[in-house]
């Protein structure tokens, strides 16, 4: 197709996204962060989306995969297929201090624009969105994956994350965003460690202690770390870890993270940090038992994708980087995504102070502004014509395939 056409598709999917602006901003940015929910337990945001794609024509499918807050709705019905991922889960306490709210505005925005060029283009060609629960530590994509959601021949699964400035390394020159967003592997999991009650004051060696293998654990694992290397991390937080002082601890319950930058490294970094575990609970007498989640494959980044994207926020007046040298050392089952399908999952720089980081109150306030919401809709333009032109330009397709197939480390 001649780039003019292009051109005015580009304008099509603009003028789509602004007019849909302050709904966007009412009843799908706001709403989401006035209401964050956590993994597997978004009601209101599924229930949200649902209505307001519904309100506008689509026909939606709701609680997709045996996921009852996972959802999806399809333009088109014949050609290549992009699925275009939202998240909109958010984190215990601190609400949408990951930004979520923004990449559902975005992820939406960008199938409102990419549905109305495609219509305007009349060829064929799909576009979905796919309601991708539980990213923040459940595990949504891998069970969607697991589920059939990505089983079709998938040209592209295209999302975006906020981040904040000062991890865009060229911010100072004009940058707003980046392509090749890359990030590490991560294995989650639980620990409980099974010990036996006794009074801690009269009879404590009657007792065996779950506490101590938690904290016996936890510091092992502390000792460790100088030991991993630099772009490796592991954490990990005592969620249960007894009652009350003078009764000894027959119970406790951990969750760790344990990340490396690829699936490999991180399987090395799991048995090192098991032995600590297991040692743990051998020197205190206690039981140990774990709770696996699903394991977050490393974020890769396709060549071809990241510089269509590129281009095309160049072409709305927007400096994207392309890549950046070294992964950001966080996870995401987007990750996964990309190891069965060609992906594309850039980054958004929103206004923050320099000392906000992402996960932390700071990060949900800025998300909640007004500056924030347009950042990600201009990113959403960019996303939307990286779908169109995914669907129908050939050529570039068959690039984007053959980076996923045989370029895969870029």
């Amino acid at each position: 197709m001649p780039s003019a056409n292009f051109d005015a598709l580009r304008s099509t999917a603009g003028l789509a996204i602004d007019g849909a602006n302050q709904d966007l901003r009412k009843y799908i940015n706001q709403e989401l962060h006035q209401h964050p929910e956590l993994a597997y337990e978004e009601v209101f945001a599924h229930d949200t989306i649902t209505k307001f794609l519904e309100d506008r024509g689509f026909t939606v499918k709701r609680s997709t995969y045996g996921l009852a807050t996972s959802f999806e709705a399809e333009i088109g019905s014949s050609g290549r297929l992009v699925v275009i991922c939202a998240e909109y889960d958010a984190l215990p306490q601190i609400g949408h201090a990951c930004g979520h709210n923004l990449i559902a505005t975005s992820s939406i925005a960008s199938f409102l624009g990419a549905a109305e060029a495609l219509k305007q283009s009349g060829a064929a060609g799909r576009i979905r969105i796919l309601g991708t629960p539980a990213e923040e530590g459940g595990g949504g994509k891998a069970k969607l994956i697991e589920a059939g959601a990505f089983k079709d021949d998938i040209s592209a699964a295209i999302m975006a994350h906020p981040i904040t400035s000062h991890l865009l390394p060229s911010s100072r020159d004009g940058y707003v965003g980046l392509a090749a967003l890359k990030m590490i592997a991560s294995h989650k999991f639980r620990t409980e460690f099974r010990g036996k009650t006794a009074h801690a004051a009269g009879e404590p060696w009657n007792g065996v202690n779950a506490l101590d293998a938690a904290v016996a654990a936890y510091s092992s694992v502390g000792l460790l770390r100088q030991q991993i290397k630099p772009d490796e991390r592991i954490h990990a937080v005592i969620e249960v870890g007894g009652t009350v002082p003078n009764v000894i601890t027959d119970y406790t319950r951990m969750n760790w993270n344990v990340r490396s930058p690829t699936i490999a490294e991180a399987d090395k970094l799991l048995k090192r940090v098991k032995a600590c575990i297991e040692g743990a609970a051998a020197a205190t007498g206690c039981e140990l038992e774990y709770i696996t989640a699903p394991t977050y494959a490393n974020l890769t980044a396709n060549q071809a994708l990241c510089e269509v994207y590129v281009d095309e926020m160049q072409a709305i007046g927007e400096k994207v980087l392309l890549h950046q040298e070294k992964p950001v050392t966080a996870s995401t089952d987007m990750g996964n995504v990309g190891h069965v399908v060609p992906s594309f999952h850039g980054a958004f720089a929103i206004p923050t102070a320099p000392s906000v980081s992402l996960h932390s109150p700071g990060f949900a306030a800025a998300a909640s502004t007004d500056e924030a919401h347009e950042i990600s809709l201009k990113c959403a333009k960019g996303m939307a014509m990286l779908a169109i032109r995914t669907l129908l330009d050939d050529e570039f397709a068959s690039r984007a395939r053959s980076d996923f197939q045989h370029n895969h480390d870029w």
